[in-house]
């Protein structure tokens, strides 16, 4: 029994992490890319090589400047997923977490006998 309740608990922690509902941010461009994450008084810097992919930033929102501009702000929330094209950023759509799985959709109902 404690086992399961051990192996319940660590499925739970690992689902509810907060790195689930933290923003991402993919450079699709060739080119590096300094990222800005200002969330509040504090600002990490990171460096994005191309194709490189910086996941669970901005868990509770942020603002994202690229390569130090203050012209060019974008202001994320925690889910949202972004990447770096001809040096502006885009959203990608939703986050992962929202979009339906394969058999999560509505089957379509059996016509009725008449």
């Amino acid at each position: 029994m404690s086992k399961m309740v051990v192996t319940v608990s660590l499925s739970v922690a690992l689902i509810w992490s907060p790195v689930a509902y933290a923003a991402s941010i993919k450079n699709r461009d060739s080119k590096d890319f300094k990222v800005n994450v200002v969330e509040g008084n504090a600002t990490n810097v990171h460096v994005l090589r191309p194709s490189a992919l910086l996941e669970g930033v901005c868990p509770k929102g942020c603002v994202i400047r690229l390569n130090d501009s203050e012209k060019d702000e974008y202001e994320l929330k925690g889910s949202d997923v972004v990447s770096i094209e001809d040096g502006y950023l885009y959203y990608d759509g939703p986050p992962a977490s929202a979009v339906p799985k394969a058999g999560d959709a509505d089957q379509p109902s059996e016509p009725s006998a008449k």
